[in-house]
């Protein structure tokens, strides 16, 4: 019979008592709830606290959950959520784009495609739903990259791969990248992953206006593109969906 880790069940409980009960605790009320030594609380507080789970108050030193934390248990919500809100609106895109809609999120690093419709045509295609993107090449994970901080540091210390001779792949580069889809609301890939293929995404926010996702089009250079550019009204469909999909997510109007 498997033998559970001691370490491992001490973290498990103290996140417990710091979800319950008062809203920050100091070292002394941890050691003694849980009838653990203080340096072996100390320990596992510090080690949670190096991981984002825990947050400790510069001013009292008390202990409270972490923001990580919070991310990482809304998680599952929050993309069941959201692709749930967003089915009627990747179809009405697709629709009106006649290109190809995807839904990403970040996962593992890159942009986990949770959601795609089909180009509304009678092409072959295959679906993608679960394939993985990465953050730097792409328009779905630059927006992430340029509005999720934890995104960023993601992109900032993974590999960072050329995909065709047009890829970004520098950081200071990149940061000018993000910096433009933070300032037009929209992200941008041309021919950066695959050849002949270009892509615009936009942000999706939550209630608490955290960027859960990215929603965006993909297709032919010389559909989404004219004359050298993005095509203007693609663009604005584009902004206009993942408004819609944020505002059924309780966004505030932005």
């Amino acid at each position: 019979m498997a033998r559970n880790i001691q370490s491992l069940e001490r973290a498990a409980a103290m996140l417990r008592l710091l979800a319950g009960g008062e809203r920050r605790l100091g070292l002394s009320d941890i050691a003694s709830s849980l009838d653990l030594a203080k340096a072996t609380a100390h320990g596992i507080l510090r080690t949670l606290q190096h991981e984002g789970f825990v947050e400790q108050d510069p001013d009292s030193g008390r202990y409270q959950l972490g923001a990580e934390l919070l991310r990482l248990g809304t998680t599952y919500l929050d993309v069941h959520e959201l692709r749930a809100r967003a089915l009627v609106w990747t179809d009405d895109l697709a629709r009106a784009s006649g290109e190809a809609v995807y839904l990403g999120v970040l996962h593992q690093q890159g942009v986990l495609v949770v959601h795609h419709v089909f180009r509304p045509d009678d092409s072959r295609q295959v679906l993608e739903v679960g394939a993985m993107q990465p953050l730097h090449a792409t328009a779905l994970g630059r927006v992430l990259a340029g509005y999720d901080p934890v995104a960023h540091s993601e992109m900032v210390d993974g590999k960072r791969e050329p995909f065709t001779a047009r890829t970004v792949t520098e950081l200071p580069a990149l940061e000018e990248v993000l910096n433009l889809t933070r300032a037009q609301g929209y992200a941008t890939d041309i021919e950066e992953t695959w050849e002949g293929v270009a892509s615009v995404a936009a942000p999706v926010f939550d209630r608490r206006r955290m960027a859960v996702g990215a929603v965006g089009v993909t297709g032919a250079v010389e559909r989404v593109c004219s004359g050298g550019e993005l095509r203007p009204e693609l663009i604005a469909a584009i902004r206009d969906t993942a408004r819609a999909v944020s505002r059924d997510l309780g966004s505030g109007p932005f």
